[in-house]
């Protein structure tokens, strides 16, 4: 077992916070499209009480996952070209961003929040419509483009993976040899 990454492969801990972060978006995008297409619904009502606590989670493997990046910067697989780079940055950036707006909204509403019992905010009396202003605009829009980078994260995956004399980018990450 690899724990580190290499320029190879990715190692255990990264391709584990990558799988994990994949499952919990995926999870966080099912929850937003029953709540487009089944509003009010009990499989939006099971679905959505668990977009913000998942969403605090996913933050917090965002920091873990930046961190374990920063630690093993040098060491990783090369990226394939400025356009692969500049994607995933693209993605990064938005899985910072859009739940950021979205905490940035729940501390504006001035209601408590505690994921999975853990005090995250304390509420308090009113709200604060300048914090909660570019979150209402921007964190749905912004969560849509992050599919689209996505898919087209998965897209470029299959391509490479398939393509003859491409580098299959997908072995990088499953472990594969």
């Amino acid at each position: 077992m690899q724990l580190k990454d290499s320029a190879d492969r990715y190692g255990t801990v990264s391709r584990a916070l990558h799988w994990g972060m994949a499952l919990l978006i995926a999870w966080q995008f099912a929850t937003a499209i029953a709540r487009v297409l089944a509003k009010d619904s009990a499989l939006d009502e099971f679905l959505w009480a668990t977009h913000k606590p998942l969403g605090a989670l996913l933050m917090l493997l965002v920091l873990v996952r930046g961190l374990w990046s920063l630690a093993n910067a040098g060491h990783r697989p090369r990226s394939l070209s400025l356009m692969a780079r500049l994607g995933h940055l693209a993605m990064y950036a938005l899985i910072v961003v859009v739940p950021l707006l979205a905490l940035l909204r729940q501390y504006g509403s001035g209601r408590a929040f505690s994921p999975f019992g853990v005090p995250l905010m304390g509420g308090f009396d009113g709200e604060i419509k300048g914090l909660m202003a570019p979150a209402n605009l921007l964190h749905g829009w912004l969560g849509w483009l992050l599919l689209v980078l996505i898919v087209g994260h998965i897209v470029m995956t299959i391509v490479h993976r398939r393509r003859p004399n491409d580098e299959d980018v997908l072995a990088r990450m499953i472990g594969n040899r």
